[in-house]
């Protein structure tokens, strides 16, 4: 019998890309140890904060949160996107995995811009009329697990309300929030995994996965829709939660895009 390491068997783009991805894990915890924090220079910022660069907007994909966060997305790049390059050849597979990337965080990004677009117009009413009704409606919304220190500021203040020295420190409290909501890094590339996923469901619909929770079979495209439906309904009701499920969206979105341009610009596609 012929041994064959596990990843000869691998088409050598997803083979790249997960050996890329894994150099990217054990480099940030390197540094990190070295007092060097890569997903601060890597991980994608928000365009108006001091720490984001234009190259964030390729790396981001490339680093992750932690352990678990990169296992599943390397598995699932592995168990689908094999298949789509072997279908698609290694070009095709860099090029819908490099765009659904981008496409990600650009979804990720402008719903981050109506975020903070609503959080300087907030700030801008509180500067023309002070008020703890402001203040206080305002850390609930982009700072919901808020310190001890900061309820106690906003009910101190409703127990003086014309005090003006509060509006001074309330200001500064709604710009040091912003600040933070702008600096948050996004990393990982569950975007073009996701868009992995939603081809992976369009290439092939009727295929039956199994799921791990609950262990039933289920085609192909009921999964890409169910996980779509899921993603939107928890980016509408956690805005401001720690996964970026737009991102997940813009993914799929302009997967399916790509899909649906190449498709009817080439008889070949398949």
């Amino acid at each position: 019998m012929n041994y064959r390491p596990v990843l000869n068997n691998i088409p050598p783009v997803v083979k790249n890309l997960i050996i890329i991805n894994v150099l990217f894990m054990l480099a940030t915890w390197v540094f990190k140890n070295m007092g060097i924090d890569m997903v601060e220079i890597f991980g994608m910022h928000y365009p108006g904060s001091d720490k984001f660069m234009l190259h964030q907007v390729i790396t981001y994909m490339f680093m992750h949160g932690g352990f678990t966060h990169i296992l599943f997305n390397m598995f699932a790049l592995w168990m689908f996107g094999r298949v789509l390059e072997s279908v698609w050849g290694p070009k095709r597979f860099l090029m819908y995995y490099m765009i659904t990337g981008i496409g990600a965080i650009a979804l990720h990004t402008l719903i981050s811009y109506f975020e903070i677009s609503a959080m300087q117009n907030t700030i801008q009413a509180f500067q023309n009329t002070p008020s703890p009704e402001i203040l206080d409606q305002f850390v609930q919304k982009n700072l919901p697990n808020s310190s001890v220190q900061v309820r106690d500021f906003v009910n101190s203040w409703y127990d003086d309300p014309t005090n003006n020295a509060f509006a001074g420190e309330g200001l500064n409290l709604m710009q040091r929030i912003l600040k933070m909501k702008m600096d948050i890094p996004t990393v990982g590339a569950s975007g073009a995994v996701f868009g992995i996923l939603l081809a992976f469901g369009m290439l092939f619909p009727n295929t039956q996965l199994m799921l791990l929770f609950p262990p039933i079979p289920i085609k192909a495209k009921y999964f890409v829709i169910g996980y779509g439906l899921v993603e939107l309904y928890l980016g509408l009701a956690q805005p401001g939660s720690n996964v970026a499920h737009f991102a997940h969206l813009g993914g799929m979105l302009f997967g399916f895009i790509l899909i649906k341009y190449w498709n009817k610009n080439s008889r070949h596609f398949y």
